[in-house]
């Protein structure tokens, strides 16, 4: 997700803000889900595959707004 951000800031953050690691181990937990529905390994319907989509999508969009947030107060 923050695959081009330093993984020692990203995980500086993790242990600062209890919701951003809350949020990322979410994240990282739907997206074994959606792989493993999407390789027929996880049997889940249509409907419960796109509701998991696109509460990773949500997710992923947050974290994204808490990494700008982030920066951009560390920058000024």
């Amino acid at each position: 997700m923050f695959e081009d951000q330093q993984r020692d800031d990203v995980e500086a953050l993790k242990k600062a803000d209890a919701n951003f690691r809350r949020l990322c181990q979410r994240h990282t937990e739907l997206n074994s889900k959606v792989d493993s529905a999407e390789r027929g390994i996880l049997p889940v319907d249509d409907m419960a595959l796109k509701a998991m989509k696109k509460e990773k999508l949500h997710i992923k969009e947050r974290l994204q707004d808490m990494w700008d947030h982030r920066r951009e107060n560390y920058v000024h």
